[in-house]
């Protein structure tokens, strides 16, 4: 990951627990997020249908490990980071882009899929022992990982500005953060780009950018809020969510754009199990060329990390 999970958790936690506690999902395996009253709460789509009309791909079905076929997709998150995965108001049902992508996947390989909630730290060595299928959790695809498990890459992540809904500062890019206040999250890459960033602007003649570290994204937004600072700094998954949900959508934006420093997010998976891997490569590669990953992202808002290609280890 790019930045603390814990510090991410804590911030998205604390940020989402009063945004969700009107709205609730459907069982796990149903296939998307739906609302009791027909009509999605602020932030959390209503994607059932989009799920739902996934097709099972019998080829890929056949291919598919005999336990798998029987018992289907184990797969393992830690369920703590909206957008990418959370709990509904329940508490106990799992929602979110990559849940409604796991769902999807399950659904092209013509099999169930279950959730487990797990530290985030244990998940590779669940991999490893067999106890899990598969892993979905925000994880960046790197070669250290590649040594000890396989990806099949889904989502482009990194870092995203935010600004205050409007654009008062006429903010359009990192060159456009010269001479403005941003704010970051003490100890991560966002604090190190923007450091950068600010010695690029005074080699080009152009005010240095004031940083701003705190302790936590909450400070962050309460200082763009009052125009104390001009941008935050985030992931984009993150900065999305928040966007859409802080203030029903009243208060942030984000600058449209790729991500930057960008890198994938991989489903991990047993690196002696090369026929799930790849079935689930295929089955990622045909919800892209059909458009219901699309949709899916879309409907999450994160759009901006879209890929397309289904690579299998494809991170640096």
């Amino acid at each position: 990951m790019s930045r603390s999970r814990a510090v991410q958790a804590g911030v998205l936690l604390a940020s989402v627990a009063v945004l969700v506690a009107a709205c609730g999902g459907g069982p796990d395996g149903a296939g998307g997020t739906s609302q009791a009253a027909g009509a999605p709460a602020s932030g959390i789509p209503d994607t059932a249908a989009i799920v739902q009309g996934v097709q099972k791909d019998a080829q890929l079905n056949a291919g598919l490990p005999d336990t798998v076929k029987q018992a289907g997709l184990h797969l393992a998150s830690n369920l703590q980071s909206a957008p990418n995965n959370f709990y509904a108001a329940d508490g106990k049902t799992p929602i979110g882009y990559e849940v409604d992508l796991a769902k999807a996947i399950a659904a092209k390989l013509g099999v169930a899929v279950t959730h487990q909630d797990m530290a985030f730290g244990s998940l590779i060595t669940s991999l490893q022992s067999g106890r899990i299928d598969l892993t979905m959790a925000g994880m960046n695809d790197t070669k250290a990982r590649q040594a000890q498990i396989d990806f099949v890459d889904y989502f482009t992540s990194g870092i995203t500005i935010m600004i205050r809904k409007g654009n008062p500062d006429g903010i359009t890019g990192p060159d456009t953060l010269c001479g403005k206040n941003v704010a970051v999250v003490q100890g991560t890459s966002h604090q190190k780009f923007a450091e950068a960033q600010s010695t690029k602007c005074t080699q080009a003649g152009k005010p240095a950018v004031t940083v701003t570290a705190t302790d936590s994204d909450n400070q962050n937004q309460n200082q763009l809020r009052t125009g104390r600072v001009a941008a935050i700094l985030n992931d984009l998954p993150s900065a999305v969510y928040i966007s859409r949900t802080a203030g029903d959508g009243k208060f942030f934006e984000v600058v449209p754009g790729e991500p930057i420093e960008g890198g994938p997010y991989g489903i991990g998976v047993n690196k002696q199990n090369t026929p799930l891997r790849d079935a689930v490569q295929k089955a990622l590669q045909a919800l892209i060329t059909d458009g219901t990953y699309g949709k899916i992202l879309q409907a999450w808002g994160v759009e901006q990390g879209a890929i397309k290609e289904a690579a299998v280890n494809g991170g640096s």
